[in-house]
C-alpha cells in the first residue's frame, strides 16, 4: 500500500493514445509506471520519454482492450508487483460511420472498444479498488455523447451510454475512497481525426493532458475540455429536433 511521499503505481491502458502519452509523462516523476497497450513493442520512445520525466519504474504489459474475458489477468499481473493507485483507460476508436450504417460489424467494434470494454474494465478495477479503500480511476467521455448527432451517431451513442455508466459509478463510489474522473473533451486534432475539419472549440492531446493532470490533483470529478463546452452541452438537448439532425460533424 502507498504511504504519503512513495511513489504511486500508474497504470496507463491504451499506452499509444496521444492524450494517454500525454497524461502519463506528466505524471511520471516521482511514480511507478505501467504502460499497457495491444503492442507493448510500439511504446520504447514513450518510456524512454516517462524516464526522463523521472518515472521511478516504467513497465509494458501486452493489453488487449476488445478482450473482456481476459482483462482480469491483466490487472492479475500488473498488481503481481503492486497494487494500482492510479488507473487511466485511455484506449478508443472513432470508428467509420458511413460503414456502420451498412455492416453491423462495425457497429459491433465501435460500441464493443468505446462502451462494453470500458465499462468491464472500469468494473473490475473499481471493484478492487474499493475493496482496498482508495484509488482514482479515469474515463473519457466526449461532448458527442451530450446530444447524439447524425453524422456520427455510432461513435456518439457509445459515449453517451459510457458517460451515463460513468455517472452512475461515480454516485455508486462515493464514500468509498475511490474517485473516478470523467474527462469530456471536444474535437480532438489528432491521429484520430486525421483529415477530418477541426469543429469549433476543437482541442489537441496536450490540452486534455493538461486538464485531466489538473483535475487529478485537485480531485475534481468531472472536466469539460474546453471549460466552455459545459455551457453548450446543457444548450444542446434544446434544440429542436428538426434543426438538430442537421448538425455537421
Amino acid at each position: 500500500m502507498s504511504t504519503p511521499g512513495s511513489p504511486r503505481r500508474i497504470v496507463l491502458f491504451g499506452a499509444t493514445s496521444e492524450i494517454g502519452e500525454q497524461i502519463i509523462t506528466r505524471l511520471a516523476a516521482g511514480n511507478d509506471l505501467v504502460l499497457a497497450a495491444r503492442r507493448p513493442d510500439a511504446l520504447t520512445d514513450l518510456v524512454t520519454a516517462c524516464e526522463e520525466a523521472g518515472a521511478t519504474r516504467v513497465e509494458t504489459v501486452y493489453f488487449d482492450a476488445s478482450d473482456c474475458a481476459g482483462q482480469a489477468d491483466v490487472i492479475d499481473t500488473i498488481e503481481e508487483s503492486g497494487p494500482i493507485d492510479t488507473a487511466i483507460a485511455a484506449f478508443g476508436v472513432l470508428g467509420d460511420q458511413d460503414l456502420a450504417e451498412r455492416d453491423g460489424a462495425e457497429v459491433e467494434r465501435i460500441l464493443h472498444t468505446d462502451f462494453t470494454a470500458q465499462a468491464v474494465l472500469l468494473t473490475d478495477l473499481s471493484a478492487r479498488m474499493t475493496a482496498r479503500g482508495r484509488g482514482d480511476l479515469v474515463a473519457f467521455s466526449s461532448i458527442a455523447g451530450a446530444r447524439v448527432r447524425r453524422p456520427n451517431y455510432v461513435y456518439g451513442s457509445a459515449k453517451a451510454g459510457l458517460d451515463g455508466f460513468c455517472q452512475g459509478m461515480q454516485d455508486a463510489l462515493r464514500g468509498t475512497g475511490v474517485r473516478l474522473t470523467v474527462v469530456r473533451p471536444g474535437f480532438v486534432i489528432g491521429r484520430m481525426t486525421e483529415g477530418m475539419d477541426p469543429a469549433p472549440m476543437s482541442v489537441t492531446p496536450d490540452v486534455v493532458a493538461e486538464a485531466t493532470v489538473q483535475a487529478l490533483t485537485s480531485r475534481r470529478s468531472d472536466v469539460w475540455v474546453p471549460r466552455r463546452l459545459a455551457l453548450l452541452a446543457r444548450v444542446m438537448p434544446l434544440v429542436p429536433r428538426v434543426l438538430w439532425r442537421r448538425a455537421p460533424r
